[in-house]
């Protein structure tokens, strides 16, 4: 499901910042022992804060089942749209929820505030990593071998989506690497349209190609933050998108916006490299288009590649100071691993699951009307294999997407270029780390 990142300030917690180190699981500076994770031996009601649709509806099987574990369920805007910053407030005013809906991306900011608690020290969480896919425990276990500061709910592996009917009536063959992307895409200039949209606004789009490229923005080795938005990986990837839009081979429309969904259901815009969310996205934006469209594996920068990206995807954790983190992993394990939970939430919200088992619901079997009856979630499946599992997210994202987003609209203005936008944005993140104490690698 799409989570829209908009800039928020993270309110700085009492304690200093901390650095991701590597804290055995047993640490009690990592959340507590394994003598935390034990059951209360009484009735217990969690707190809990999420802003999926429909999770309402999942927290009520859950209560309906286990009278001894009640959770409570409170709803808000997105993360980056208020919830994180309420988290931060209430971590910070000793008041927090025992669990919380936090993006992968938004996980490191919460570790290095010191505000979660290691579920490692919960044997059934441990026992629990072989039923999810290799890259999104990555996501949750930060990198290291022996911490979990998060249960992961979904993800967002990327593919190509594309009109079906345009590229067979003009005679272009869809493209299987971003080499045959670019001529596609002056084939399609000439025939009046785009053959798709760069958006100066979704960075976590961008930060999903250098993803696929092979690249890394962020790296910790236990003492310091490597920033690396400028990477030959990441430069790359500018340099392709700069050419393109230097060239007026991509339209450049703020993303979710009128103007945006128009050019889709127009058929303006041939393709959009999306998430396994933009299934939705395109079905209630470009309406008049139902049945054109289909769903590939996104083109490769080798021929006979298999990568991908992802963008998105959430996990579900247990907030430092709760009494009772035996039952919230339960519960959160609960909502990410069992049938009921996940037919329930990709029914109500689209949820992709991040668990092997999940992907293999009936409701993500099935042929999609919208996509001409192709089961394009195949394709999804194909595509999340491909993810590379270690990719790592910095502490600060919320700032750095807002300074690159600034430099990506220069570059689609004209006046200035991705690749100057990536390096100012490096330059502005190692600040700001510097700013919040958090150490940073020569």
């Amino acid at each position: 499901m799409r989570h829209t990142k908009r800039a928020v300030t993270a309110a700085l917690l009492t304690s200093a910042a901390l650095a991701l180190t590597g804290c055995a699981a047993g640490d009690a500076s990592s959340g507590g022992d394994a003598a935390s994770c034990e059951p209360a031996g009484e009735d217990v009601t969690l707190e809990f804060t999420s802003w999926i649709p429909g999770i309402e509806d999942a927290v009520a099987a859950w209560n309906e089942e286990n009278p001894d574990i009640q959770v409570e369920v409170q709803t808000g805007p997105n993360g980056n749209s208020g919830t994180y910053q309420n988290f931060f407030n209430q971590l910070e005013a000793g008041n927090a929820p025992d669990l919380g809906q936090i993006e992968y991306d938004a996980l490191p900011n919460f570790r290095v505030q010191d505000g979660l608690e290691d579920l490692a020290a919960c044997e059934d969480v441990v026992a629990a990593e072989d039923q999810f896919l290799e890259w999104t425990w990555g996501q949750v276990s930060l990198g290291t071998d022996d911490q979990v500061y998060g249960i992961p709910q979904d993800q967002g592996p990327m593919a190509l989506f594309y009109r079906s009917d345009l590229f067979e009536q003009a005679g272009i063959d869809v493209p299987t690497t971003w080499e045959e992307y670019r001529t596609a895409a002056e084939a399609i200039r000439e025939q009046g349209g785009y053959i798709t949209n760069f958006s100066q606004t979704d960075i976590n789009q961008f930060a999903g190609f250098v993803w696929q490229a092979g690249g890394q923005w962020f790296a910790n080795d236990g003492d310091a933050w490597t920033v690396e938005l400028a990477s030959d990986e990441s430069m790359t990837v500018a340099e392709y998108w700069q050419d393109l839009i230097e060239n007026d081979l991509v339209s450049t429309y703020p993303a979710w916006t009128d103007e945006w969904n128009n050019a889709y259901n127009s058929g303006e815009v041939w393709t959009w490299n999306s998430a396994v969310w933009g299934a939705n996205s395109i079905a209630s934006g470009a309406p008049d288009t139902a049945g054109n469209w289909s769903v590939a594996l996104a083109p490769q920068w080798e021929s006979g590649g298999a990568a991908a990206g992802n963008w998105g995807g959430s996990s579900i954790a247990v907030f430092k100071g709760t009494d009772h983190l035996y039952e919230s992993a339960k519960f959160a394990l609960w909502l990410n691993t069992s049938d009921e939970a996940l037919t329930i939430l990709n029914e109500q919200a689209a949820i992709y699951p991040a668990t092997k088992a999940g992907l293999e619901l009936p409701t993500l079997t099935e042929g999609v009307e919208f996509y001409g009856g192709q089961a394009i979630y195949d394709v999804f499946a194909e595509a999340s294999a491909q993810v590379n599992p270690d990719f790592v997210w910095g502490p600060t994202m919320t700032q750095t997407y807002a300074d690159v987003s600034d430099g990506f609209k220069a570059a689609a203005s004209g006046s200035s270029t991705l690749m100057e936008a990536l390096e100012k944005g490096q330059q502005s993140t190692i600040d700001a780390l510097e700013a919040q104490s958090i150490p940073v690698a020569e």
